[in-house]
């Protein structure tokens, strides 16, 4: 049958992009569709609070976006994207005045944790040692591994929870740097398997460091779109998608969405099973983000703070677990854990000479519409005494914004649901290929589909993959 595209993707956040890019380079016709008139997503980058700022406004720091195995068959640099590398990967900064520092040397950042040095080594150095080995087991969906002895030793330390895992370190330093980096899984830190991100963040940041895209993280959706146009796709902007009665007829369409709002689009053609899967899909806790433009940079007590390209913000591990735990609850912190990005310090191009744009969140129930500011401001004013005299605006999102802004962020979350034990291998319904719907020739990409959150668009490459088998 002859068909306007052989594919349409409907969404060009990075998994759409990479399943967009793929299918086009295998020699297919692709459509992608845009609601908005830019493409990228949650990759995106503007003037939100003064003039001459620069700010992300959604994903910031890209560890798995240098790291992704599909991107980096794609030669981005060809198409003007630059990552700066920072020289010191993340902070973790403590009410004593000192900080916990990590950076791409995993000597040196083992060094500074005392007594929990070689405790560090023996848990994080072998997944350093086998990450060209065990990457793309771990960005993929549920298989057999192809390292089946490296990725079990890898599997069966993401298994635990973080609370289980932090008892192997000793010190309050290291226990806190480890909840920082478990605290990305975005739910309590005694659920299973919220020590696969963290040991995931802390590998990338060794071997290949928390990169920060030059000009802003639009950078990256500019540099797939162009690879996009370049081997002969097309793209149509400003159309929202409410029904396939809409679409050009293709013989498949990928969708760059989460489960509510494959439904809304496309539920009335699946069965009955997947449909009831569908919607019994859960959404983790959500966000409240802050763009602050500042005089000068952020006066940390700590020196060293000042370089880091991440800033966790939580003091100890019992303080972080403690407001993750509640949160999830559905109740709202007075001192909330705050992910705080400083690319300004390395990316001058983000703001005026001596300025900076600064991004922060802190994690909230979902839905909440609740202002966190104040929260967020006294937790950095904590550990940077002054740093509220230095601010000259700021935007606010709660997850209501967020979620307007992006429809893919529920209530919102910013991972296209709850990654825990009950959905880590039923993300978004349990199938043989969690790519497939129920109707032939429709398929989803979205993060909400393995493996996950994360700007690296190995779930869109691997849906389309899986649609090039199925009909093509």
């Amino acid at each position: 049958m002859t068909t306007d595209f052989d594919v349409i993707v409907i969404g060009s956040g990075p998994n759409g992009l990479a399943a967009a890019i793929n299918l086009q380079i295998k020699g297919l016709s692709v459509l992608l569709i845009e609601s908005k008139s830019i493409l990228g997503g949650g990759l995106r980058t503007a003037e939100l609070t003064l003039p001459g700022f620069k700010h992300d406004i959604c994903s910031a720091i890209h560890p798995l976006g240098i790291a992704s195995p599909f991107f980096n068959t794609l030669s981005l640099n060809r198409y003007g994207l630059q990552f700066i590398e920072p020289t010191v990967a993340a902070a973790h900064p403590l009410d004593n005045g000192k900080s916990v520092i990590l950076t791409k040397d995993i000597q040196e950042t083992a060094a500074r944790l005392g007594v929990d040095r070689n405790n560090y080594l023996r848990l994080i150095a072998p997944l350093v040692q086998d990450w060209e080995a065990i990457l793309p087991d771990i960005l993929a969906p549920f298989h057999f591994p192809k390292n089946p002895i490296k990725y079990s030793q890898f599997g069966l330390k993401a298994l635990w929870s973080a609370n289980l895992l932090s008892k192997r370190f000793e010190t309050n330093e290291a226990k806190a740097l480890w909840a920082g980096m478990a605290a990305h899984a975005i739910q309590p830190l005694e659920n299973l398997t919220t020590s696969a991100i963290g040991l995931v963040l802390l590998a990338a940041a060794h071997k290949v460091n928390w990169a920060i895209p030059q000009g802003g993280s639009q950078a990256i959706a500019n540099a797939l779109a162009s690879c996009f146009l370049s081997n002969g796709g097309t793209v149509q902007t400003d159309f929202h998608v409410k029904s396939l009665a809409q679409l050009p007829s293709a013989k498949a369409i990928i969708f760059d969405v989460t489960p509510r709002q494959l439904l809304q689009i496309a539920g009335h053609t699946f069965s009955n099973i997947y449909k009831w899967q569908l919607e019994k899909y859960r959404y983790g806790m959500g966000v409240f983000k802050v763009d602050w433009a500042i005089d000068g940079q952020v006066p940390f007590t700590d020196e060293k703070t000042h370089k880091a390209g991440t800033v966790h913000i939580g003091n100890t591990f019992a303080e972080i677990a403690h407001s993750e735990a509640r949160t999830a609850r559905g109740e709202h912190q007075e001192k909330p854990f705050v992910l705080l990005a400083q690319q300004g310090v390395y990316d001058t191009s983000r703001a005026p000479e001596g300025k900076q744009a600064l991004w922060g969140y802190c994690h909230v129930p979902n839905g909440s519409k609740q202002d966190m500011t104040e929260a967020i401001e006294k937790q950095i004013e904590r550990f940077a005494p002054g740093f509220r005299e230095r601010i000259l605006a700021r935007h606010t999102f709660n997850t209501e914004q967020l979620e307007s802004y992006n429809p893919n962020y529920i209530g919102g979350d910013i991972n296209g649901g709850i990654i825990d034990w009950r959905q880590l291998f039923t993300r978004p319904a349990l199938k043989s290929s969690p790519y497939r719907t129920s109707t032939k020739g429709l398929y989803i990409c979205s993060s909400s589909t393995p493996p996950g959150g994360g700007v690296h668009g190995m779930c869109g490459y691997h849906a389309s993959e899986r649609v090039f088998k199925d009909l093509f």
